[in-house]
């Protein structure tokens, strides 16, 4: 059972990294596309450069051993931006092709938090 979560536990950490670091690109080069978006959603695009860094600093933080706190506040970091995203675009009547991608990223967030190995969990740390 555990090599099966430690699988399922990569399989979407990594899935969930590329996701992240690649919209975390996209944003801080302001492709138009994004750019696009952005207005549509009705955010400034200053906005862009923050989330962009975050999500990069994000990935490095859940991918390298150890700083389990740090990993806390990315998952959480990861999961408010995803959940924000997803009622943004609810609320200015985007169709479920525009929300399909950041609902995507939350569930590999969550299955990444949820199936992370005993020794990447902060919890345990404060049982010892």
């Amino acid at each position: 059972m555990k090599r099966k979560w430690n699988l399922i536990y990569w399989i979407a950490t990594i899935w969930l990294a590329l996701g992240m670091l690649s919209t975390g690109i996209v944003q801080l080069i302001h492709m138009q596309e994004e750019v696009d978006n952005f207005t549509q959603l009705g955010y400034p695009i200053y906005l862009m450069t923050i989330l962009g860094i975050c999500k990069i600093m994000g990935v490095v933080a859940i991918l390298i051993p150890k700083f389990l706190v740090l990993k806390e506040w990315a998952y959480a970091g990861f999961f408010y931006t995803m959940t924000g995203a997803i009622i943004s675009h609810i609320i200015v009547g985007d169709s479920v092709n525009e929300i399909f991608p950041p609902l995507l990223l939350l569930v590999l967030t969550l299955v990444s938090w949820y199936f992370r190995p005993l020794e990447k969990k902060l919890a345990l740390q404060y049982q010892n």
